[in-house]
C-alpha cells in the first residue's frame, strides 16, 4: 500500500474512532436500546422497593423486572405538579430520553411509560455505575489522563443538553460515571421549564451563577442536528410527553444555544469550537 493511501486510511479510521467516542453509550448498548424499551414496558415486576427520602426527593420506586430469563432493575416515578417548590413531571423524563436519542447524544438510559399500582409513570433502566460525580469530587478522584479529553467533551455536551431542556436540577448525584469513564445522565423530572427565565437566557453560560460554564467544544454533527429542530420534528419524537408550549420553549432555547455557539466561534474560531 502506498504511503499516501496509508496516511489517508489512518486518518479516516482515527476520525471514525473519534466520532464513536462522542457517544456515551457503547455501540452495543445503542443497538440494544429498543430491546430494553420493550423490556421496560412488558417485563414482569418480581420485586419492588420504595426508595427512602435520603435517596430521592419524591420517593420513587426501584422495580425488579424479569422476562425471558433476563433480570434488570428499573426506576419508576410519577411526580406531577409543584413539589417542594419545584415543578416536577414524570413525562419530562421520557421527553428527555427521546430528545437525547434523536440528537444522538446517547447519555440518557432507556426510559418509557409504564403503569404501576394503577398509575402512569416513567420507567427508566437502572444504571449501575462506578460512581457518581459527587463521589468523584468528594474523594478527589482524578480523571485518567487518556480520558480527560473525552470527559471534558462529555461535560460540554451535558451543558448543551441541559440548556436545551432547561434542566434546573442537574447535580453531582445525577451525573453517573462508568468504569471506562463515560458519562450517563439521569433524573430529568425538573426539566422543560417554560417561564421567561428559561426562554430568554440559558442555564450554562459565561454568566453562570457559580462560575463560567460554557459549551466550549461541541460535535459539529450535534450542532447541525440542533439546527434542524422544528416544532413538527420535536412533536414527532416526543409525542404527548411535551405540550405545545413546552416545545415552543425548547425552540427558543435552541436559538439561544446557537447564538452562544456563534459567539464562541467568533472568539476562538470554528475549528477550535466545533469538531
Amino acid at each position: 500500500m502506498k504511503k499516501g493511501l496509508m496516511t489517508v486510511l489512518f486518518f479516516v479510521i482515527f476520525l471514525g474512532f473519534l466520532f464513536l467516542s462522542l457517544a456515551q453509550f457503547t455501540s452495543k448498548e445503542i443497538a440494544e436500546r429498543e430491546k430494553w424499551e420493550e423490556f421496560l414496558k412488558t417485563a414482569e415486576i418480581v420485586g419492588e422497593k420504595q426508595l427512602g427520602s435520603r435517596e430521592a426527593v419524591f420517593v420513587p420506586w426501584k422495580l425488579s423486572l424479569q422476562k425471558d430469563g433476563i433480570s434488570r432493575d428499573a426506576l419508576w416515578k410519577n411526580p406531577e405538579g409543584r413539589i417542594m417548590g419545584y415543578m416536577e413531571g414524570w413525562k419530562w423524563e421520557i421527553a428527555a430520553y427521546r430528545l437525547d436519542k434523536f440528537l444522538e447524544l446517547d447519555m440518557v438510559p432507556p426510559t418509557v411509560e409504564r403503569e404501576f399500582q394503577g398509575k402512569r409513570g416513567s420507567c427508566q433502566l437502572w444504571v449501575t455505575a462506578e460512581m457518581d460525580l459527587r463521589r468523584k469530587m468528594r474523594e478527589k478522584i482524578k480523571t485518567p489522563s487518556d480520558k480527560v479529553y473525552y470527559w471534558n467533551n462529555a461535560i460540554y455536551l451535558q451543558r448543551a443538553f441541559d440548556n436545551l431542556i432547561a434542566n434546573v436540577d442537574r447535580n453531582q448525584g445525577n451525573i453517573l460515571v462508568t468504569k471506562d469513564w463515560r458519562m450517563i445522565l439521569i433524573d430529568h423530572s425538573r426539566s422543560f421549564n417554560t417561564s421567561d427565565e428559561f426562554t430568554t437566557k440559558l442555564i450554562y453560560t459565561v454568566e453562570h451563577q457559580e462560575a463560567p460554564r460554557i459549551m466550549r467544544k461541541l460535535p459539529r454533527a450535534f450542532v447541525e442536528k440542533l439546527k434542524t429542530l422544528n416544532f413538527e420534528l420535536i412533536k414527532d419524537n416526543v409525542g404527548e410527553y411535551l405540550t405545545d408550549k413546552e416545545i415552543d420553549a425548547v425552540l427558543m432555547r435552541r436559538e439561544l444555544i446557537l447564538k452562544e455557539i456563534d459567539k464562541l466561534i467568533q472568539k476562538h474560531g470554528e475549528a477550535d469550537v466545533l469538531y
